[in-house]
Order: C-alpha cells, then structure tokens, then sequence
C-alpha cells in the first residue's frame, strides 16, 4: 500500500491551489474612468462680427486685385498675337524675341496681382492666429485672387509652351 499516499499528496496540493488569502479584492465592474466618453465634444460654431474696417480693406485689396486683374489681361491681348505669329520659327529670329519680350512683359504685369494677394493671405493669417472665427468676405476675396493668380501663371505658361 504505498502507492496510496502520492495521490493523496497530489490531491492535497492540487487543493491548496485553489485556496486564496482571504482580503479585498477589486471589483471586474467597469471603473468610473472606463465609462468616460472619448468622443470629441460638440461645440457652437463661432460666428464672425462684422468689421466695418476689415470690409474696407477687403474692398481696395479687392479693388487692387481686380485692377491687377484688367492690366494682365490688356498685356495678354498684346503678347499673345506676337506669341502666335512665332509659334514654330527659329530661336532667335525677330518674332521669336518679340514673342519672348512679349511673355517677359506678362509676367512683370502677373506680379502686379502678388502685393493685394500677400495682403489677403497676411488678414487670414492674423485672424487665424489672433483666434477669430472665418470671415466669410475675406475668404471669398482670397480664393478669388488665388484663382487670378493661378490664372494667370497658366496663361503664361500656355504661351511659353507654344514657342518651344
């Protein structure tokens, strides 16, 4: 009979696993920081004042846009018969310098638009950085002159295309 006393002490330690100190144990209910909502909070969407002296100066930046705007296309309308009549001759000839004249001139009349631009883009910014909420009448005048410009760039890239 001595095999009986190993499963008796395997018995015995088997159930002395199972016995745990007694004491308090945490609860498995969620905790109150587990039932915090991650979402991001809903907030009111700040709505700009009007600024009698923000219009203004939207307005003559406006102005100079627009201005900017007639003298690049008068310069177009003069540059692009050069540019077509030397479409295809030779570097160098006398069409193809007046045609690269023409261009070099457009392209001084296409800076004219950068100076309002800037100004418009610099009012954002401040805003933007002072914490004021949009002003829907200065992005509407900055998208307006950033399509100008982008406008006119692709004019003059269209015309200098056509010469090489």
């Amino acid at each position: 009979m001595k095999a009986a006393p190993i499963p008796l002490v395997l018995f015995a330690a088997l159930l002395s696993a199972c016995a745990a100190p007694r004491g308090e144990y945490p609860s498995l209910l969620p905790r109150p920081i587990e039932k915090i909502s991650l979402a991001e909070p809903s907030r009111p969407v700040p709505v700009a004042t009007p600024d009698a002296g923000l219009d203004r100066r939207i307005a003559t930046l406006t102005g100079s846009v627009d201005s900017a705007t007639s003298a690049f296309d008068a310069a177009v309308s003069r540059a692009r018969p050069l540019v077509r009549a030397a479409a295809g001759t030779a570097q160098g000839s006398e069409r193809w310098l007046g045609a690269q004249v023409a261009l070099a001139e457009l392209d001084v009349a296409r800076t004219a638009i950068d100076t309002p631009l800037a100004d418009l883009e610099r009012l954002a910014i401040d805003r933007a950085a002072a914490g004021s909420p949009p002003y829907p009448a200065l992005d509407t005048a900055l998208a307006k002159a950033t399509e100008a410009a982008k406008a006119q760039r692709a004019t003059i890239a269209t015309l200098g295309a056509s010469l090489r």
